[in-house]
């Protein structure tokens, strides 16, 4: 009888995951919230028949080619620029993703970040630890989301799903993406395209929901921010680099901008070489024009278990020979054989 395939797990996961797989597969999984050290990843890959990956974890030509049964990578990611797909595809190993299951936490926690923003929780909650507050005084007024311009960078699932969000706030909405949804869905939606200089010199409010590539790599940069209303806010639960992080500190410096709110950081896209190794000190120095939140876009349980139970179920395809779900590569010639 063959030896049961493989599967490296390389960080938590809920234990019903592992059980599915664990019928038919040998799993070795990291059982703790931190990553692996490289060494302790590139050898459990090294005899892996499949990988469970996530968003710290950078797969590219180097670690495939010490990895000769490695059939599939599934990702319990939607954006995937930490995996080297072209070179995963000329090794003959697929690569999964879980597009949908993301959007709708993602979107809460934008919706969340951006009334935080504009409402000055952050800074309410520490006047009240702070012990100062003795009752209502006219302090902390902030704004609201109603009849704004709010802006939308990227319509996609997730910015779609964000649009839904804003439907009881009689907000002006306008979006940017490169693919213009149809007349329907921007009448269901209420919404109208434009281009990104308008939707930067339009909005009170810019949300940027755009996955990492080489064309969004600070998209919002010195230049674009300029272009930005006075006085405007920021919100990113895209991915970090997708600003320049540099750039917003000195907007918030100079009073370019508002606010800005962030679920995502420079220092955590770590395919990038030049990737910073912390959040800029600047958007720190701003505690009271600022909020931040810990990578929390899809942090809901079952959200979370849902993502992660699809990403388990492309790789049992996968193993079977089948085409899994959600591939973001096409292998002509088939798996790679053990």
């Amino acid at each position: 009888m063959s030896a049961r395939p493989k599967v490296v797990i390389t960080h938590w996961i809920f234990d019903q995951v592992k059980q599915v797989l664990q019928e038919q597969c040998e799993v070795i999984a990291n059982s703790h919230v931190e990553s692996w050290p490289p060494a302790k990843f590139a050898e459990e890959a090294g005899t892996a028949d499949a990988l469970l990956v996530f968003m710290p974890d950078k797969i590219d030509d180097p670690l495939l080619a010490a990895c000769p049964r490695l059939k599939v990578i599934a990702a319990a990611l939607k954006g995937y620029d930490n995996i080297d797909v072209a070179a995963c595809t000329r090794h003959g190993i697929w690569v999964t993703v879980v597009p949908d299951l993301l959007s709708q936490p993602t979107a809460e926690l934008a919706l969340a970040l951006t009334l935080g923003l504009v409402r000055n929780v952050a800074a309410g909650d520490r006047l009240i630890r702070n012990s100062k507050f003795r009752g209502w005084r006219p302090v902390l007024y902030g704004g609201s989301l109603v009849e704004k311009t709010i802006g939308i960078v990227g319509m996609g699932k997730l910015g779609q799903a964000f649009a839904r969000t804003l439907a009881g706030f009689r907000a002006r909405i306008i979006y940017h993406d490169p693919v213009r949804m149809s007349p329907v869905q921007e009448a269901f939606l209420g919404m109208a395209r434009a281009g990104l200089d308008d939707v930067l010199s339009q909005s009170d409010i810019v949300v940027l929901l755009v996955l990492l590539t080489k064309e969004t790599l600070h998209l919002i940069n010195a230049q674009t921010l300029a272009k930005m209303k006075e006085g405007a806010y920021l919100v990113n639960v895209g991915r970090g680099s997708v600003v320049d992080e540099a750039a917003v500190a000195q907007a918030l410096d100079n009073g370019r901008l508002a606010g800005y709110a962030a679920d995502v950081f420079e220092m955590e896209d770590w395919a990038r070489p030049d990737h910073p190794s912390g959040i800029h000190p600047g958007l720190l120095a701003h505690p009271d024009r600022t909020l931040f939140t810990p990578h929390l876009g899809s942090a809901v349980a079952q959200a979370r278990l849902e993502i992660e139970l699809a990403a388990a179920h492309s790789i049992l395809q996968a193993l079977r020979g089948e085409k899994p779900a959600d591939a973001v590569n096409d292998l002509q010639s088939g798996l790679r054989k053990s």
